[in-house]
């Protein structure tokens, strides 16, 4: 006998867990699936049974079991509406992905208790981090975590589809953090004086509030557990967007003032002329851009000047996928080489002319 559904089940579920359940709780003949699906029944076969298999994982016969109790019988438990929206699981799975990409780290699962826990192997020193186990059965039935060790201590390592997941994802806030940032004064007209009833806001700056490209990578770690990017190649990025900052600041300027500043005689705009500063900043941001070279003065003018994310960035240049951060990083140690042979050669240490 076909049961009904109670309700439809979440977007993030993967098609096969989909199939299996309307299989098993539903009771839907593999031929009638295959019929609605116009496919063979012997590939919803395989399918059934891959999920079948998987479900000697704990993790994930518990997470298909709370979907078929809330998708057949209509009753949700906590673990279930706490993780039922996409967007609420992926902001909660970015943190406990974040902390398995780094190395010797797992997600350890004990019987009988509540929350699992990620630790890090041979590190004594690391702060546990608890996940609740409806998210981690989630992560396992989505395949993004592998239990690596059975027994009564289960550990689990991050997938690679669940590195390319987290990868996507931080892609697209680094193009949401950049996006926000080039809002700049494009932003609706509003008064300059609050209604009564609102509440004073804080004037937005250009620069500043947000992450750049540069302080997201900078929090990536690579296998070894060491930061992707050394604060001093961090530094001589922001260095060149400061230059490069400073000089397009002079040159508005100095527009500005030719603008304004006409002859009497004969009515024309004296010729722009920059300041000292702004024309020292523009020779050294030209200047390292020389000495990058195409190709690497390409991803740097883009990313820490220009402040655009790596995936923006990557598919501008035709260059394939988590290729740019890379080359970055190379072209961002060429950028520490040519200040610390120019802060030498004048034998003087640079002002702090910080911009944001």
């Amino acid at each position: 006998m076909q049961r009904q559904s109670a309700q439809t089940l979440p977007e993030w579920v993967p098609t096969e867990v989909q199939r299996y359940l309307d299989h098993t709780e539903g009771g839907c003949s593999i031929r009638q699936l295959a019929r609605d699906l116009k496919c063979h029944p012997s590939t919803v076969l395989r399918q059934i049974r891959r999920v079948e298999n998987r479900r000697d994982d704990p993790l994930v016969d518990c997470a298909i079991c709370e979907l078929a109790v809330a998708h057949f019988d209509g009753q949700t438990g906590p673990k279930y509406r706490q993780f039922a929206d996409a967007l609420a699981l992926k902001a909660a799975a970015l943190e406990v992905l974040a902390r398995l990409c780094q190395s010797g780290a797992v997600l350890a699962v004990a019987e009988g208790m509540e929350k699992a826990v990620v630790v890090r192997e041979g590190d004594a020193m690391m702060s546990k981090f608890a996940v609740e186990q409806g998210l981690a059965g989630n992560l396992a039935l989505l395949g993004w975590i592998g239990c690596t060790r059975p027994g009564r201590l289960r550990r689990y390592h991050i997938t690679p589809m669940g590195r390319t997941f987290y990868s996507r994802l931080m892609a697209e806030r680094e193009n949401q953090a950049r996006a926000k940032l080039e809002q700049g004064f494009s932003e609706a007209q509003s008064g300059f004086l609050p209604k009564q009833g609102d509440k004073a806001k804080d004037r937005r700056t250009r620069y500043g509030l947000g992450e750049t490209p540069l302080d997201m990578l900078a929090r990536l770690h690579d296998k070894s557990g060491e930061p992707f990017l050394a604060r001093a190649l961090v530094d001589a990025g922001k260095r060149l967007r400061e230059d490069f900052e400073l000089a397009q600041i002079g040159d508005h300027l100095a527009q500005g003032r030719a603008y304004f500043a006409t002859s009497e005689s004969c009515g024309r705009a004296l010729p722009p002329k920059q300041s000292a500063a702004s024309a020292a900043a523009k020779k050294r941001a030209a200047e390292a851009m020389a000495a990058l070279g195409p190709g690497l003065n390409d991803i740097a003018l883009r990313c820490c000047c220009h402040l655009e994310g790596l995936e923006a960035a990557e598919r501008q240049l035709g260059w394939s996928a988590r290729s740019g951060k890379t080359v970055l990083r190379i072209a961002l140690g060429q950028l520490k080489s040519f200040y610390d042979e120019m802060d030498e050669r004048l034998g003087e240490a640079r002002s702090n002319q910080l911009i944001g």
